[in-house]
């Protein structure tokens, strides 16, 4: 019989199969309470981001192409609550992974996918803000609805390609032991997402709202004069101040994102580091949470946001045409 000379107190994954993994030891209550909260937070991320995917697709006045991309990244967060959390949360608190080999490199290429997909649709996001504020005139032409959709769908495509090439040419590793859900990236294919997915986008990101903000003030600080000199403001200068907004918003929602994610990039980048530690798993989850924060970043900024949840709460415009 297996471990007859091990303490008999050791815990393992899969007691009845050779180098099983060990599992770590919980109390009940701990285990509980670990459980009660993991699945609230996966609740709380999947509800708001629905309703921030009912707000846009809903109400018509609200297909915009800044919308657009924001629904976009609203899906993949949805996705990560609904998905990602609960099947980490299991891996987290049990130390265990119970589902086989196959589900697991599934799980892997879907995370991949959507933390990838989140950044593109903050990549796209930029681009759109940059536009809206420092070439207004321009942004109609070059920002219209079918552009945004078609950029959506590359993204999402983009994304899909390059974690399944991952998925495929990724040399299989030898687990350590039987329960374990881990996956080892070739030097190659860590030096690409290091280019592709960390200082590229965060660089470009980071340029075009330094420029966005510079511009935005600059804009902001004369329409203030104008203001308080008692002159008429034209539409488009309300049009300006209103876009300057926006691209504070959402250059909020960057640098959250930024600061959630670069830590956990970075120590995943650091030789020899165990990736199944306590403090790589708070960045890892530091990540996921990002999921569920954005739509309250919505909610304290965007009127739009807040009247449209309004409405789907209490059912009172969600059954009408909009």
């Amino acid at each position: 019989m297996a471990y007859e000379t091990e303490d008999p107190e050791t815990q393992y994954c899969f007691p009845g199969i050779n180098l099983s993994c060990i599992k770590t030891k919980l109390s009940t209550r701990e285990n509980k309470i670990m459980y009660v909260f993991f699945s609230l937070l996966s609740v709380w991320t999947v509800f708001l981001n629905l309703l921030v995917i009912i707000s846009i697709s809903h109400f018509k006045k609200l297909h915009t192409p800044t919308n657009m991309l924001i629904l976009s990244l609203a899906v993949a967060d949805l996705l990560v609550g609904l998905i990602v959390m609960p099947l980490e949360a299991i891996r987290f608190i049990e130390t265990c992974w119970y589902f086989g080999d196959t589900i697991c490199r599934l799980f892997i290429l879907i995370m991949g996918l959507l933390l990838s997909t989140s950044l593109s649709n903050l990549v796209l996001i930029a681009v759109d803000r940059y536009v809206a504020v420092c070439h207004p005139l321009l942004y109609p032409q070059k920002m219209t609805m079918t552009r945004t959709i078609i950029m959506i769908y590359v993204s999402w495509f983009w994304s899909s390609a390059y974690n399944i090439s991952v998925f495929i040419t990724t040399s299989q590793r030898k687990y350590m032991c039987y329960g374990e859900c881990t996956f080892m990236y070739t030097f190659a294919w860590t030096i690409t997402d290091l280019f592709l997915f960390f200082l590229f986008p965060c660089t470009f990101i980071i340029t075009l709202y330094l420029r966005i903000f510079y511009v935005a003030y600059q804009q902001v600080k004369v329409i203030n004069s104008l203001m308080r000199s008692g002159k008429h403001l034209t539409e488009g200068s309300v049009r300006r101040k209103s876009e300057s907004k926006a691209a504070l918003t959402l250059g909020i929602i960057v640098t959250v994102y930024l600061c959630s994610w670069i830590p956990y990039f970075i120590l995943s980048l650091i030789p020899n580091t165990s990736m199944t530690s306590v403090i790589a798993y708070f960045m890892l989850w530091m990540v996921y949470i990002n999921s569920g924060l954005n739509p309250l970043i919505y909610a304290i900024f965007y009127p739009w946001f807040r009247t449209s949840v309004k409405h789907i709460l209490n059912l009172s415009k969600i059954f009408k045409s909009a």
